[in-house]
């Protein structure tokens, strides 16, 4: 960099994977990089903290899956070694097992989608139920995550596709709306069919090993976001915790020239928002400027999803068949994980009871019920599944509720997300809920869109490298070829006919 770009500054609001990912590069190429964290620790959503007794507890687990490249070369880069290995799930419904998936890897390789279909180990669900998803292969091709398929799919909910291709009544409740309960939170009649498509393809249909999974040893901000924060305050970054941005100060061109906290007030030539929807809502509320763009009224339009997070300490050891775990049918519109945390985490490998996370997406209709009352029903929830929990007792619990906490990709939704470059030119977005072509989703996306942001930063303030991002693997040739068919088709009726249906 020359000296001058050296001497540029950036702020970025929110310290979890995005924005330790954008500050991280930007630091890296000599930038004065501030970064300001609403709360206590960095780590927005996977940032860890010890309770009172000293136990550690997190806002949920966060499992790794096979095509997160950028965070593993991330991981290299660090030199840690946080994750455990690869790790077969189950799946519980009232009636007990109902699924078991392999270590996808470990199979011979079939094409696209069929070994996804073929290999877990369905306990009730008949083959008849899992072929009537054949049809759904079309809607897989024909959305190839660009800004033309979001459109078409955006304002269609999950369950009116499955519906519409053919799916069986069963295939959709024991199979796809569990998928979606516990991938994007909420139940299919509540998810736009555009991001079910593009979350489903990511970590289920696209390769065969997609959803293979790890896990942290630990809490994420032990195992990861603590050696990342060492690194990044070494290479010159500075972030500040429990600074909660208050408003954003503009200059008489429209660019951004102050972040405020509070009493504090932080130049900068660059803003990069590293938030969620909640935060960021908050953020345009209390900034009149951002209020006159359209783009940033249009944020509230946009939710969260409630989650319940719980850890419970038992007072015996507890043979749980297989460490993570997914269940469905106790509550129409919540889905639910547990997690064996004693073969997780290395703190609770010599635990002489079971530890035992338990977390809820969609969660709303428990959060007003008390800590006792929510342990009362998770413990039954977990007799349902193994009878061996009803025998023993619990010894210690941490009951986390999280307001708004996740993004709703909700029907009709696609329409007011950003993207990371918005109308303000020196003020650019990242998180798992920005507009981008990538095709990765969770966490990889958000460190993903850090990385985009900081490259959109360098080439405004010209000066340093651009940050290398990983991409998608390809599409398998089969699903290209497929692809390249129906868009000449598709480009063929759009020639000759006129654009009279209803997108």
């Amino acid at each position: 960099m020359s000296s001058e770009s050296e001497t540029k500054k950036v702020v970025v609001v929110g310290a979890g994977w995005a924005g330790l990912s954008a500050t991280y590069h930007l630091a890296k190429q000599g930038y004065n990089v501030t970064l300001l964290e609403a709360g206590s620790y960095p780590g927005g959503l996977v940032a860890g903290w010890k309770t009172e007794h000293g136990r550690s507890v997190e806002a949920g687990i966060h499992g790794f899956w096979y095509p997160y490249k950028n965070i593993f070369k991330l991981i290299d880069e660090l030199a840690i070694q946080p994750f455990t290995p690869w790790t077969k799930s189950a799946q519980y419904s009232p009636a007990g097992l109902e699924v078991e998936s392999p270590i996808f890897q470990q199979e011979p390789s079939l094409p696209t989608p069929l070994g996804t279909f073929l290999y877990p180990q369905f306990q009730r669900l008949p083959f008849i139920d899992r072929l009537s998803a054949l049809p759904m292969l079309y809607a897989l091709i024909d959305f190839d995550n660009s800004e033309q398929a979001w459109r078409r799919y955006d304002s269609v909910t999950a369950r009116e596709l499955f519906k519409q291709y053919g799916v069986s009544g069963r295939l959709y409740r024991d199979a796809f709306n569990p998928m979606l309960l516990v991938g994007l939170f909420a139940p299919g009649e509540q998810c736009s069919a555009a991001a079910a498509l593009g979350m489903l393809y990511y970590f289920i249909l696209a390769h065969q090993p997609n959803f293979d999974v790890m896990w942290c040893r630990g809490t994420v901000g032990e195992k990861i976001f603590r050696p990342w924060v060492e690194r990044i305050e070494k290479a010159g970054g500075k972030i500040l915790a429990n600074h909660r941005v208050t408003d954003i100060l503009f200059n008489e061109l429209g660019e951004a020239t102050d972040v405020v906290c509070g009493d504090e007030i932080f130049d900068t030539d660059a803003v990069i928002f590293a938030v969620g929807i909640t935060g960021m809502k908050k953020i345009v509320s209390n900034s009149s400027h951002l209020q006159s763009r359209p783009e940033f009224r249009n944020l509230m339009n946009l939710s969260g999803i409630d989650v319940l997070a719980t850890r419970l300490w038992f007072d015996r050891q507890i043979k749980i068949p297989r460490a993570s775990n997914a269940c469905f049918g106790f509550d129409e519109t919540t889905g639910w994980t547990f997690f064996d945390l004693n073969a997780l985490h290395d703190e609770y490998r010599d635990e002489p009871g079971s530890v035992v996370e338990v977390d809820f997406y969609h969660a709303n209709q428990f959060l007003p019920l008390t800590d006792r009352e929510i342990v009362k029903i998770v413990k039954g929830y977990l007799t349902t599944c193994i009878p061996e929990f009803g025998q023993a007792k619990i010894i210690d619990s941490s009951v986390i509720r999280l307001r708004q906490a996740v993004t709703h990709f909700s029907p009709g939704s696609y329409q007011y997300m950003l993207p990371a470059q918005t109308s303000i030119n020196n003020v650019f977005m990242s998180g798992d809920w920005i507009v981008n072509r990538h095709g990765s989703w969770s966490q990889e996306k958000a460190y993903v869109t850090g990385l985009e942001a900081a490259n959109l930063v360098i080439s405004r303030l010209k000066g340093g490298q651009q940050a290398e991002i990983i991409p998608v693997e390809p599409d398998e040739p089969h699903i290209q070829g497929l692809r390249e068919i129906n868009q000449t088709v598709r480009s063929l009726a759009e020639t000759f006919l006129p654009p009279f249906w209803l997108p």
